[in-house]
């Protein structure tokens, strides 16, 4: 309890709880997505133990810190180039990330859907299956922040159990919100397909401040949100000029 009572402690809590809940907006965003393809109670399952997973993904990974720093050893060069094993993570959870948001786009703008078929358990397992591959590599991500940020093990794992306390929160209100707007569901797999090449490009050593990744989507969230309150200013007035032009058809006739 020592650490939490220093003002160095907490000031190191609240700015570390800070950027893991801005590192999970990623989380969040992708088992949204996913569970989405889910109805009722086998989404609800999804998205908790996506969540769940996550935080034990994130413990379990701090706890082996001094593994986890280990993956940022060189293990073989290429092209002049070393790679690690986070190196190998990274480029592997970005290409399965731009995979599967690019087969979603695809099937959201080209496949017709003559009917919504009642997903199976299969279908939850392997959602579930996919969540635990890009938790692994989001929350080995937020570690690594997490040991550069924080001295003390505690401060870690309370701002981790915050984020992700956060995260659960947030999940349905996020996943709601983004199924009920088409636009803003191909928005959101546009930043995944942004995310995934930054996690490639990370991997092959070119560093990109999240920060432009992260204003970048804040912007074009503000110009959906923006057109969406266009459109439904709109609505009512086309509503009363359609009513306004059959009422004045019916007395011409």
């Amino acid at each position: 309890m020592e650490v939490f009572l220093n003002p160095d402690g907490l000031v190191a809590l609240l700015t570390l709880t800070a950027l893991e809940i801005v590192l999970g907006i990623d989380n969040v965003v992708f088992i949204s997505i996913l569970s989405s393809r889910l109805q009722g109670r086998d989404r609800f399952i999804a998205q908790r133990i996506g969540m769940l997973l996550a935080l034990v993904m994130r413990l379990g990974l701090l706890l082996t810190i001094t593994w986890v720093m280990s993956l940022t050893q060189p293990l073989f060069t290429l092209l002049d180039r070393a790679f690690s094993g986070r190196d190998l993570i990274l480029i592997v959870g970005g290409l399965v990330l731009l995979g599967k948001a690019t087969t979603e786009i695809y099937e959201k703008l080209e496949v017709e859907h003559d009917s919504e078929a009642a997903p199976s358990r299969r279908a939850l397992l392997l959602i579930v299956g996919q969540i635990l591959v890009m938790d692994l590599v989001f929350s080995l991500d937020s570690v690594i922040t997490a040991v550069g940020l924080a001295n003390e093990v505690p401060i870690m794992v309370a701002a981790m159990v915050i984020a992700v306390v956060v995260m659960v929160v947030s999940a349905g209100a996020i996943s709601s919100f983004v199924e009920a707007h088409p636009s803003v569901k191909i928005l959101a797999l546009a930043f995944l397909v942004l995310i995934g090449t930054m996690l490639v490009a990370e991997g092959f050593g070119q560093h990109v401040s999240k920060g432009y990744i992260y204003v970048a989507m804040a912007f074009s969230l503000g110009v959906e949100l923006l057109n969406m309150r266009y459109r439904a200013r709109r609505k009512p007035v086309q509503l009363h000029g359609r009513f306004e032009d059959e009422r004045a058809h019916v007395s011409a006739g």
